[in-house]
């Protein structure tokens, strides 16, 4: 496996930090500490590079929020300044060394993939196979081993000076595990950790019908006592060589219907969630108060409404339309100015 150095320059230069402000700024404008940051943005960028320059860079202290939906889940937030602008400059160019060693059918937080391209890869699983091992890992980001994830790094980087700003970014919360929800380089690392798992169920297991998103991940196949035996080498794998364990895995027939990413699957239809139904009539419910009290703006308004038709138009949903009365809904957005 090729090792890779000769990072840092690319990461420190001029023009990476400027381009590294500008992800990191898209659609904050608005934010009281990037109005402040813009104020001398030159000056401020060239602090941010000496920083890194000098290792003297340390990760700033975390502050917490809750967040309800889909679940409870305590999300981690850093300052725009320096670290997200940071982290941005760093994954630039490290995102496509470790881009390169995923599998193709791993879905979450990549570019082209997402929720819905999951679902169509599902349905085909679905359609050519009787049986489907359903698992997900428990509290996978808070189980994340930082040595663990450190040691999967080095094995494709090799340049000093960007394994201590890995390393520094890996170990910045306290303890020896947990890549805090919320980092921009953590969905980066929880790809990087389960593919791990990704390859040793395609070249190990020989598991050609394998779907994963995030923590979430299904084996198909039409021998049921495959499955079953790969249950067990999974949870001994991810003891052994991860340190994660598995808070579900359910083995049955895809013809009960495959419950992933939001929607059922099954071999020629696919349903909302319940949930996903629950949860989408909630918000379209209550668009139209919420715009009306001016508690949302009118690009707010049509961005969540599009949000809801997204989710609808990629199921069987035409009796949930229907009754929703979306398509009214969809008349009233446009005319709003």
């Amino acid at each position: 496996m090729r090792r890779h150095g000769h990072l840092w320059k690319r990461i420190i230069s001029e023009e990476n930090i400027l381009d590294a402000y500008h992800k990191a700024a898209k659609g904050k404008s608005a934010m009281r500490n990037v109005q402040k940051f813009n104020r001398d943005i030159e000056g401020n960028l060239k602090k941010i590079r000496q920083s890194l320059i000098d290792k003297t860079f340390h990760t700033s202290k975390y502050s917490e929020k809750e967040v309800y939906e889909p679940k409870k889940r305590t999300i981690y937030v850093l300052p725009f300044s320096p670290d997200r602008i940071v982290q941005h400059a760093l994954m630039s160019i490290v995102a496509p060394i470790w881009e390169a060693i995923f599998i193709k059918d791993s879905y979450s937080s990549r570019e082209g993939k997402g929720i819905h391209a999951g679902s169509k890869r599902t349905m085909e699983y679905v359609r050519r196979n009787k049986y489907c091992l359903k698992c997900d890992v428990s509290k996978f980001y808070p189980s994340i081993d930082h040595e663990t994830l450190m040691n999967i790094i080095r094995r494709k980087i090799k340049d000093p000076d960007t394994l201590w700003l890995l390393e520094e970014i890996v170990h910045s919360f306290p303890g020896e595990k947990n890549t805090p929800i919320g980092n921009y380089t953590s969905q980066w690392f929880g790809n990087l950790y389960l593919n791990e798992l990704d390859q040793y169920v395609k070249n190990t297991l020989r598991i050609k019908d394998y779907v994963r998103y995030c923590d979430d991940f299904i084996l198909f196949s039409n021998d049921k006592a495959q499955l079953r035996k790969c249950a067990e080498a999974i949870k001994l794998f991810l003891d052994e060589k991860l340190k994660l364990r598995l808070s579900k895995c359910e083995l049955f027939p895809v013809k009960h219907g495959v419950d992933f990413l939001g929607y059922r699957h099954f071999d020629n239809y696919i349903l909302l969630r319940k949930s996903t139904t629950k949860r989408v009539r909630r918000r379209l419910e209550r668009l139209p108060k919420l715009y009306a009290e001016g508690r949302i703006t009118a690009e707010q308004y049509r961005s969540s409404v599009g949000s809801s038709w997204g989710w609808l138009k990629h199921a069987n949903t035409h009796n949930l339309i229907v009754a929703l009365q979306f398509k009214d809904l969809l008349k009233e957005v446009k005319k709003i100015v």
